[in-house]
């Protein structure tokens, strides 16, 4: 087959040296590199014994807030499961009975509630939505499991405890 062109390109290359083809500064340039590594600043935290510093707007693990009286504030309203993008929040209201008086602030409150954090995205927007500031996102990193049903926080690890007098 014949080339389309007759233009050629003549590469020319120059001899190696006697030190180029022992591969010396090749060999000398890379350890110059790793052995600067040693001097450098460490970018790895050592996770058990030191904690990372979070910054000020980070969001953690969920927490359902009491009032000063230690009621609960939810009023099962509805709000952040509907502006939660990733459908992570589930809950079912329930009428208060006369005996849970103390116990809850209004007449309705959440008897289920549930937050799956393998779907939660961490956005804040349940935090923004809610009306009565009871849901905040200021708690620890989300420990790791094995299994996906350990990953639906009910109220037991939800609702903070109430203030002792």
């Amino acid at each position: 087959m014949e080339p389309l062109t007759s233009k050629k390109k003549v590469l020319e290359q120059k001899p190696l040296t006697f030190a180029e083809r022992m591969y010396l500064p090749a060999i000398a340039k890379g350890m110059a590199i790793t052995i600067s590594h040693f001097f450098k600043k460490e970018a790895t935290i050592r996770y058990p014994e030191v904690e990372r510093e979070f910054s000020t707007n980070f969001r953690g693990m969920h927490s359902l807030k009491r009032d000063e009286e230690g009621k609960e504030r939810c009023t099962a309203c509805g709000l952040c499961a509907l502006s939660c993008p990733a459908e992570a929040i589930t809950m079912i209201a329930a009428e208060r009975k006369p005996e849970e008086k103390d116990l809850y602030r209004e007449e309705k409150y959440a008897s289920v509630y549930e937050i799956n954090m393998l779907r939660c995205i961490f956005c804040g927007l349940c935090e923004e939505a809610c009306p009565k500031e009871a849901i905040y996102l200021d708690g620890p990193i989300v420990p790791a499991d094995y299994l996906r049903k350990d990953f639906i926080y009910g109220k037991d690890k939800l609702v903070e405890q109430p203030l002792n007098k």
